[in-house]
């Protein structure tokens, strides 16, 4: 009976050392498509000399070595801040990129941006131009005041929203 148990065991520590053969993980992607960086459910505070320009929120946030763009999406939130370091909108949207050379920013899919005046702006597609403190789109806008209801294709403004103008207009405005 003692030989049993000592065959038996040593069957088990035969069996227990036997190479096992590990399934990729990746699945035949490349590790170069995969992003290098990957943060979840972060903030990103962009600043100039100290003073807050701009504070970025986003649900996935990735980049890869071999570029200069960071990725964000499940849902984006920019808020923007004046000179003084004073908020005067915030921008809201799918997804976005940021250029960490310009530290431009392209925002995508229900792009909405409201000042701090009661200034909103819906359009597909934004970009933040940081050299020139502009926010410009070629797409359809529309923009909405406690006065007017306006809507075009094309479109630029200072990030407080407080000097816009639309390139191909229509739409209504009260009178003074």
């Amino acid at each position: 009976m003692k030989h049993i148990w000592i065959f038996l065991f040593c069957i088990l520590l035969f069996l227990g050392c036997e190479e096992k053969i590990k399934p990729s993980v990746l699945g035949g992607v490349s590790s170069e498509s995969l992003p290098s960086q990957e943060s979840w459910n972060s903030t990103i505070t962009v600043t100039d000399s100290g003073i807050v320009k701009a504070i970025i929120k986003a649900g996935h946030i990735f980049s890869f070595d071999n570029s200069t763009v960071t990725h964000f999406n499940f849902g984006v939130k920019v808020d923007f801040f004046n000179e003084a370091g004073e908020h005067s909108s915030v921008l809201t949207s799918d997804s976005a990129t940021v250029d960490e050379g310009s530290n431009n920013l392209e925002a995508f899919g229900h792009v909405i941006v409201r000042s701090d005046s009661g200034v909103v702006v819906m359009t597909e597609k934004l970009f933040w131009n940081n050299t020139q403190q502009l926010i410009h789109s070629p797409e359809f806008v529309r923009i909405q005041t406690p006065t007017e209801k306006l809507q075009g294709t094309g479109f630029e403004s200072d990030a407080s929203l407080k000097n816009y103008k639309i390139f191909k207009v229509m739409g209504q405005a009260e009178s003074k």
